[in-house]
């Protein structure tokens, strides 16, 4: 029998598909990953599903790839790097199995938007914090699985923050629950009887399973639910933008905001990333980069429950100080865009197009973890090779994130380009590559190893490169998931 026959007497012939259009939609993506057509799409709909599909893959030696978000991709982990991979498809799994507002937590499916999580939870009063303006598609679970930075680094205690628990279907078919849900019975509604929410992440017993899913790329195991830490709405939530002329200007400030722990959301973005943001068209992207400021911060405050428009008030004063000190002042708008759009478009999902298409049709993404003081040096280093390569320095974007209460910053470079043309396309992947090689010589840490990054990253560190491929051989021994990703 064929995979096809093999797989729908397993878990049903209307889950499995393998039709040219539908493999062609899995077999590449918009990064650079070289294109590779999958044998089937499975399209599973539980753990059980899961748990089966995993232990006859070990039994077949057969590829799974597994893919939670929708389209469009962009990083190259979706992409099958060895023939006869099955794509494992989730994003069909769209339950929100529980919401508990007391312990302010979510119970979700992998298919679960944050559209639809952020509606689910403002019936109850609650939110989740999101990476920048995520695209409409993306999987609430596969974003905080790859630790996306979240936008509010004072309420990220971790950096896999708001990840807690999970059930997961490790590489060698076994299935299980993660952190405190795995001191129960495998069994969400007796958990739930007995007042246990999957609250903590950590364990069962000594080990913190869940941290060996996060940043993997689907490596490990499958995860078939998780339970998200979310946050009561706001009450009083106002967002203000603090222009400068150069970054540097702006470091001293987002270090004192983050020291005392002040505001909610904050970020900087450079004239070229803020207005592909906000901007509806390509032709409003390129009047406002003209216009805009060449760096600005934005910073928010709130209050939620307990008085939110005093809480709100006192940190906007409290946050004005700071900026009067290092010579910046707050602005409720900037050559015309208000902090208010700006906050908008920065904190909910984007519309059809994902924002960093509008400008030419297409992007390249580079990001790392560093330290604030050094994302100068990159960005000066990023500027330099562009103007090597012969690419308009004016167009790259960069957004600097504050992760973990400040501990590091997210630094991304977003390089957009027409798809259409082949020698700005060759000219866009000759800069990544080159970029990316560069700035990891200069200390870049690529948390999330995507395509070319694994082999930067892994070969710095022989022991922890030792360490993967030893974990990786007790959870996956048949090295059946996602096979040729994180690994040099």
């Amino acid at each position: 029998m064929g995979i096809k026959t093999d797989l729908a007497n397993l878990i049903g012939a209307e889950k499995v598909s393998d039709d040219a259009k539908t493999l062609a939609l899995y077999a590449k993506d918009k990064s650079f990953a070289k294109p590779m057509t999958p044998e089937c799409v499975v399209r599973v709909s539980s753990g059980e599903d899961v748990e089966k599909l995993v232990k006859w893959a070990n039994e077949t030696k057969t590829p799974l790839v597994p893919v939670s978000s929708g389209a469009p991709h962009f990083r190259g982990d979706t992409v099958p790097s060895v023939p006869q991979a099955v794509i494992v498809d989730l994003s069909g799994m769209k339950k929100i199995l529980n919401i508990n507002k007391q312990q302010r937590i979510a119970v979700i499916e992998p298919g679960v938007t944050y559209g639809e999580l952020s509606k689910a939870l403002a019936k109850h009063g609650m939110m989740i914090s999101t990476s920048l303006a995520p695209k409409a598609t993306k999987s609430v679970v596969g974003s905080v699985l790859e630790c996306e930075p979240r936008l509010n680094c004072n309420h990220q205690w971790a950096y896999t923050e708001p990840l807690r628990c999970t059930e997961v279907t490790w590489g060698d078919g076994n299935r299980m629950y993660t952190g405190e849900a795995g001191l129960a019975p495998m069994d969400l509604e007796a958990q739930w009887k007995e007042q246990k929410w999957q609250v903590e992440p950590v364990g069962p017993m000594m080990l913190d399973y869940y941290r060996l899913l996060t940043q993997a790329e689907g490596t490990m195991g499958i995860v078939s639910w998780a339970s998200v830490r979310c946050e009561l709405a706001y009450q009083a939530h106002k967002m203000f933008l603090v222009p400068a002329a150069k970054e540097e200007d702006l470091l001293d400030f987002v270090y004192r905001v983050v020291h005392f722990r002040f505001g909610e959301e904050l970020f900087i973005l450079n004239n070229a990333q803020l207005a592909s943001l906000v901007g509806e068209t390509a032709e409003e992207i390129a009047a406002l980069k003209a216009e805009l400021p060449q760096w600005v911060a934005c910073v928010s405050v709130g209050g939620r429950d307990l008085l939110p428009q005093d809480r709100a008030e006192q940190q906007e004063a409290d946050i004005s100080d700071i900026a009067q000190q290092c010579g910046l002042k707050l602005q409720n708008a900037v050559t015309g865009v208000s902090a208010a759009k700006v906050l908008e478009k920065a904190t909910n999902p984007c519309g059809k197009t994902y924002w960093k298409d509008t400008f030419k049709g297409s992007f390249q993404d580079i990001f790392f973890l560093t330290t604030l003081d050094k994302t100068a040096e990159f960005v000066a280093k990023m500027e330099k090779l562009a103007i090597e390569a012969g690419y308009t320095v004016n167009d790259i974007g960069v957004y600097v994130q504050p992760v973990h209460m400040g501990s590091a910053y997210h630094c991304e470079f977003t390089i957009p380009y027409n798809p259409e043309n082949a020698k700005e396309t060759a000219k866009v992947k000759a800069l990544f590559e080159k970029a990316s090689a560069e700035f990891s010589a200069m200390g870049a840490f690529y948390a999330r190893p995507y395509g070319p990054w694994a082999r930067l990253q892994l070969n710095k560190d022989a022991m922890g490169t030792q360490t993967l491929k030893t974990l990786k051989g007790i959870f996956d021994p048949n090295n059946i998931m996602n096979p040729g990703k994180v690994t040099i």
